[in-house]
């Protein structure tokens, strides 16, 4: 087990970690000036693809917390390094709204919803039953196929709404095929695009978040320290219960102040 004090990057996962909803959680902002002043470094990863890191600066902005874009990964920018890297020049299909399409046409890659190489989904929030048809279309047609992360639910103040998991599901009903990638927490596209933007390896690197199968199953499958914080969905009752644990247990990222300074 990796000392926590000896961790120089904290991959931190957003909501339920950082806030919840609009509201910042008790004693983020101390966590962060903690890792600042101590020499660490951060990163926050989120699977949220329905957004683009530039809306995350504006609303951490919001919450008294100023940071770079470079300092927020997004499962959308994650999937368009990889696709310039394993799919040069190739047209894509891309299931999303406008601020994934962003993220893909500032990368450099070709949208094309008539003719793509590649089908790409993320979390549509502007899905309709034309772009269902079209997926399907094209992911039954054999185009390698893509998805930013695997989540099934997104958290909202009101409870939960359908995540990207649900429109994975429904273009299996009708496709026959699961994604050939996914590249979202806890899945390694995203922790090797994380761990390059950071110039950390693993053994330097924790994964802090509030989900077991995504957050803290991240740090598991990746051979990363992981750390659960007890501030969002897990409850004791759901840890318990669960085969994928963390290596440590904090109830919010405030707590972990007094070790990192020790």
């Amino acid at each position: 087990m990796t000392d926590i004090r000896n961790i120089r990057c904290f991959m931190l996962d957003m909501d339920g970690t950082f806030y919840l909803g609009d509201r910042i959680i008790e004693g983020s902002l101390e966590f962060i000036d903690t890792l600042k002043q101590t020499g660490r470094d951060f990163l926050f990863l989120t699977n949220n693809s329905s957004h683009n890191a530039a809306f995350y600066v504006k609303r951490l902005a919001r919450m008294g917390l100023s940071v770079p874009r470079e300092k927020i990964l997004t499962s959308g920018e994650a999937t368009a390094a990889i696709l310039t890297r394993s799919y040069p020049g190739k047209k894509a299909f891309v299931l999303g709204n406008e601020f994934l399409l962003e993220e893909m046409q500032e990368a450099g890659i070709c949208v094309d919803r008539e003719n793509p190489d590649i089908v790409v989904i993320g979390y549509d929030t502007t899905l309709d039953y034309k772009k269902m048809t079209e997926v399907c279309d094209f992911v039954r047609a054999g185009l390698p196929y893509i998805a930013t992360h695997p989540d099934f639910n997104c958290p909202t103040e009101a409870g939960f709404a359908p995540d990207i998991g649900a429109i994975i599901a429904f273009i299996k009903a009708s496709a026959f095929r699961e994604p050939d990638l996914i590249v979202g927490k806890p899945y390694s596209g995203i922790v090797e695009a994380a761990l390059e933007r950071t110039g950390c390896t693993t053994d330097e690197t924790a994964m802090v978040g509030d989900r077991l199968y995504t957050d803290i199953a991240t740090g598991v499958r990746n051979n990363m320290t992981s750390i659960l914080v007890m501030s969002g969905e897990t409850t004791r009752e759901m840890l318990k219960a669960s085969e994928i644990q963390p290596t440590y247990v904090f109830e919010r990222l405030s707590s972990m102040i007094e070790k990192l300074r020790g």
